[in-house]
Parts: structure tokens; sequence; C-alpha cells
């Protein structure tokens, strides 16, 4: 806990001006709780402890899986699925899911991170063969039920909610002018394609083309592209920020540019067409986590937190702490599906002989809060464009909120907000964001969401906090085409790795394809997985 002042937290959070007007009125504050993370096991890895097994506690299995999020729940449906029983998934919380988990509640359930993914193109057919397993198809095509209903999105400016995400109200000419030129250059990139007929940017990152032409954007932040090319409407720039902010949990000045084009072009099949439509439910992709336990979760172990992977000639030791006992198991492989940077820590022997610097993975903080309301917030002006799934204020360095009935076509009475923030704005934010209690962040919740809506301190009933202290990876200039993604991905002797951090992106498609091309490793089922078909340059 720190000991600075409400007006000093609200000032770093916040910003100046909203946080002196924010310190004349008392902080009311509802009931609620930080929730999640172990924190402590985790950082206990830093220390080098060493952990003795008791030999009654040991047992065998023909894989291991380290890391219950959806790259490894992936890789145990898709090893049941291939007739395989004899493994076990090692998750370090009391939940899996990682930061795709979720709770249920009513009057729906509500999500603890990742909340949708878009539509996949049909040449995605491993993505979309789970969609049909869980009965989201019909004739092929996603059942509209499943769809972001409208009003998708929507802005607070000056007072007043707007539709969308790019603020179109009060636009100049060059406002205009400068936001036309941008889509000419997405159209431009969502047509390119090299010579072997590959896309510069598309899902997943594996099949994006590897020409210098697409990949020396990795070598720029986002800004100096922008910037390169004359942009400087400041609502183009705030857009392409918030873009980042969304996906990444990075500014535009931290951003690589690649990575900021890929957030634009990489979901859109051919010049003029939208974005793919997002698949949705009140609980985010809690709903694919759901899947996958029903499949595996008699493999699952929660509370089982991996401290050390012994790699020997024929097989793996993997020893976990759970509860009091220190546990082992003896396999033939492993599937290490949690964040790169803890394997040095983790896997003995890694730090000298992996041929990379996994200290490159660099992750960055986000808090989720979700608040339980009584009721809807009041419409302030009769003319304000309505509560919406994505609503978002423009003057704040959150990602404002999801509104959790909205999937389930609730439009009245209480419902649940997901409030997102990312700590990209924070110097040490990993540091500072748990140095603050959930006081601290409740406060800054609401002072944030009352400049749109005055009323929501007496309609919240309850604040819940998440910190995710290693929320996502960042795609920082010179990280996705350095190179050290594909040394990460070789396997480590017997030890096969699975994560969003193998792609430069946490998306599901990422940590999917992952999971597939690590199960099929394990299995023998090929060393690779293609989960797009080959690219037609007409595509």
């Amino acid at each position: 806990m720190t000991n600075i002042s409400r007006r000093e937290l609200l000032t770093t959070f916040l910003g100046a001006p909203l946080a002196l007007a924010a310190c004349s009125r008392p902080a009311n504050l509802p009931e609620g709780e930080i929730v999640g993370q172990n924190v402590e096991l985790g950082h206990s890895l830093r220390e080098g402890r060493s952990f003795e097994v008791p030999a009654s506690n040991w047992t065998t299995r023909k894989i291991a899986i380290v890391g219950g999020g959806i790259a490894g729940l992936t890789a145990a449906w898709k090893i049941k699925n291939s007739g395989i029983d004899d493994f076990v998934v090692l998750e370090l919380e009391k939940q899996a899911g990682g930061t795709s988990r979720s709770e249920s509640a009513s009057p729906v359930g509500y999500p603890w991170g990742a909340h949708y993914l878009p539509v996949p193109f049909p040449e995605n057919r491993e993505l979309n063969s789970l969609l049909d397993e869980m009965s989201l198809l019909e004739d092929g095509k996603v059942k509209e039920e499943f769809l972001c209903r409208e009003p998708e999105e929507r802005l607070f400016y000056k007072g007043r909610w707007y539709e969308g995400l790019y603020l179109h109200a009060g636009e100049s000419d060059d406002d205009k002018r400068q936001y036309a030129e941008f889509q000419r250059q997405i159209d431009y990139w969502v047509n390119w394609r090299d010579n072997a007929g590959k896309r510069a940017f598309v899902v997943p990152v594996a099949n994006c083309s590897t020409d210098t032409e697409a990949t020396s954007l990795d070598r720029i932040t986002f800004a100096d592209w922008l910037r390169q090319r004359g942009f400087s409407s400041e609502r183009l720039l705030w857009y392409c920020d918030y873009a980042c902010r969304d996906d990444y949990g990075l500014r535009l000045e931290q951003t690589s540019a690649w990575a900021g084009l890929f957030y634009f072009c990489s979901r859109v099949r051919k010049s003029g067409d939208e974005s793919q439509p997002f698949i949705t439910f009140p609980e985010g992709n809690g709903r694919f986590v759901n899947h996958f336990l029903a499949a595996v979760k008699d493999h699952v172990l929660t509370s089982h937190g991996v401290v050390s992977i012994v790699p020997g000639e024929t097989n793996v030791s993997v020893i976990c702490v759970a509860g009091d006992e220190i546990r082992g198991i003896t396999c033939e492989k492993v599937i290490f599906a949690s964040p790169v940077f803890t394997a040095p820590y983790v896997i003995r022997g890694f730090a000298g002989e992996a041929g990379f610097a996994s200290q490159d993975f660099e992750h960055n903080a986000w808090f989720v809060a979700n608040l339980f309301l009584k009721d809807r917030p009041r419409q302030r002006f009769a003319r304000d464009f309505p509560l919406a799934w994505d609503n978002v204020l423009y003057d704040s360095p959150s990602l404002g909120y999801v509104n959790a009935t909205h999937q389930a076509g609730i439009d009245y009475g209480p419902t649940i907000l997901s409030y997102y923030y990312p700590m990209c704005a924070e110097a040490n934010g990993r540091t500072r964001l748990f140095d603050y209690g959930w006081r601290d962040i409740a406060d800054v919740c609401l002072t944030d969401l009352a400049r749109a809506h005055p009323d929501i301190r007496e309609l919240t009933t309850r604040i819940d906090v998440m910190r995710w202290g290693h929320a996502m990876i960042s795609p920082r200039p010179n990280f996705i085409w350095s190179g050290v993604r594909e040394k990460a991905m070789a396997p480590f002797r017997n030890i096969h790795f699975a994560h969003t951090d193998l792609s430069g992106m946490a998306l599901f498609e990422e940590a999917f394809y992952h999971g597939l091309r690590a199960a099929a490793e394990v299995t023998k089922k090929g060393t690779s997985i293609e989960v797009l078909g080959p690219l037609n340059p007409t595509f």
C-alpha cells in the first residue's frame, strides 16, 4: 500500500484536472475485494528455491501441460481428441483460463479479461471447426445470436455520447482528409501480397509474409510511421493510440508500426470491406474456456504451481506446489504454455542453452474491475447515443467498459460493467499496480466513470478487481520480426512451447494456433499445423 494522498492517486491515474474536481467530493465506496492471481508463488520462483518431492508424491503421465490458459487448454483439447488420455494440465491459479477467465453471476456472467473473438476467415479451418463443435455455426456461418448486437460501440466526448470509436462529431475538413488518407494506407496493406501470394497481415501471425517490405515496419514505432506520412489530426492519432492500448496495452510511441497496422489490416478480407464482426458472450471468452474444460476437466489440476522442470534423456520431471504439498510428475513430454519469460526460472538448464534472451519477451500490466450496478446510469441528454456493448471515454487513459448484459439482450435493470485499465502510461506500471490496494483502484474506477455517469457511485453496489501483472506480450519495435520468436518456438529437449508470446500478439487466435501446434508436436501428428489454407492473391 502506498501513502500517497487521494489527489496524488487520482492525478497519477486520471490526470490533475479530474483529480482536483473529484477531491471536492467524498470517496464513497461500495463493497468489494482484490481477486485472482497467486502473486506470491509466482514471485518465489525468482528466489531460486529448491524443492524436494517425497517419494510417495511422484506420479507418471505421458504428457504434462504447464499452464491452463487458452494455449494450454487448446493443447489439452486437441490431445484428448487425438485419443490420448494420459495427460495432465497444471494450473497455478484456482481457476483455469488465464486472461480469458470469467465468473458466473446474476443476471449474467462476466469476463475478467478477453471478451470477444473476431469471426475467423473461412480458411482458418481448425478455428471454424471449434466454433462448429460449440454449435455457434449454421450453414458455415456464425449464428446471428452470437454476433455482437447493436449498438456495438460508443464514445464519450465533452459531455456527450457519440456512435462508434472514431470521433466524427465536429471534425474539420483536414480531419476528414487525413482520416480518408489513413484508410487509403490501410487499403494498400490489406491488398498487398508478396511473390508467394501471402498477405502482410493476417491471423495467425505464422501465415504473415516475411517479405522485408512488410517486416521492416517492425523497426519503427507506429507513432513514427504516422508522423512520416504527415498524419497530425488529434482525433486520428487518438484513434490509433486507443487501438494500441486496446490490443497491446501500449501507447503509439511504444508500439511497433507493424503491430499497429496489424490491428487495422489483419481481419479485413479485402479493401472496402468492414473488419470481421465480433463473436461475444456476456462472460466473454470464458465461453471458450468452459467449452475446453467440459472436454478435459478430469485432466486439469488447479492450484498446482509448477516450480521446477528438469529435462532428462528420455523423460521430464515436473515439480509443483499444491497447497502444503510438493508433488512430482514424470512424463515423456511437456508443453510449456506459460509466458516465455518464466522459462529460465522454471526449466533447468534453459537459461544457458536456449539460444535466445527470454527477457526480450516483455509484458505489460493491467487491471480489470467488475462493477455491479443495481440499475443503469441515467442518460444525461435525450440525443445521447445509448448504452452500447463497448463504451469508451475519449479523455480517459482507461479503455472504458464493456456492458455484460448487452449480448444477453437485457437492456434494463441491474448490470455488470467490466472496466479495463492498461498501465502503459505508468512508469514501472507493474510494480506500481501492486502498490495500490482495493480502495485505491475502486476510487479510480468510480472517479473516471463519473465524468460520463454522475450517478455511478450511488448505483454501484460492489466492485471486484483483478490485477494482471503480466497481462499481455508487448509488440514493441524490433521484437516481432527480430528472430527471437522463431527461436523460442523450437523445442528445448523434450519440452515444447505454446503461448501467445510466440506470436507477439496476445490474441485468442494466436493462443489457439500455438496450442494446436504444440499438441501436434508432442503427439507426433506432425511438427507443424496449418490453420489457414493457401492464400489466394485475390483473397
